[in-house]
C-alpha cells in the first residue's frame, strides 16, 4: 500500500477516527473484531476500483452508526455471529464477504426499523 493511497482512502472515511478510537468494553470482542476488520479492509482496497471505494464509504457510514445507535449495535452483534465465510478464500476476499454481510445486516435493520414505530411512554 502506498502512502498516497491511504490519504485517498481516508478522504472517503469521515468516521475513521471515531471508529478506531471508539471506547468499548474490554470484554467486547465483537466490537474489537469489527474495528479490526474495518481497518484491514479499508487499507487493502484498490483505490482505482469504484465499487471497492463505495464499499469503504458504506462500511465507514455503517460502523459510524454502530457507534451511535445502540439498537443497531445490538442487532449487528446478534446477527454477525451467524455469518458464514467459505473456506479457501484469500484474506481480502474473506474481508469483502464480511463487509458485504455487515452492509446487508444494516440494510435489513433499516428496512425493519422503519416498519416499527416506537411509542414513548410518558409517566
Amino acid at each position: 500500500m502506498e502512502v498516497d493511497n491511504s490519504r485517498e482512502i481516508l478522504k472517503n472515511c469521515p468516521n475513521f477516527t471515531r471508529i478506531v478510537n471508539f471506547d468499548y468494553a474490554k470484554d467486547d470482542l465483537i466490537t474489537a473484531k469489527l474495528i479490526r476488520i474495518y481497518r484491514d479492509y479499508i487499507f487493502k482496497i484498490d483505490i482505482k476500483n469504484a465499487q471497492e471505494v463505495k464499499s469503504v464509504t458504506d462500511i465507514d457510514y455503517v460502523l459510524g452508526k454502530y457507534i451511535d445507535d445502540y439498537l443497531f449495535r445490538k442487532e449487528l452483534r446478534s446477527e454477525i455471529v451467524h455469518v458464514k465465510i467459505k473456506k479457501g478464500l484469500t484474506f481480502f476476499d474473506s474481508l469483502k464477504a464480511i463487509v458485504a454481510s455487515i452492509l446487508h445486516i444494516f440494510d435489513n435493520y433499516l428496512e425493519n426499523s422503519t416498519r416499527k414505530i416506537t411509542i414513548a411512554r410518558w409517566i
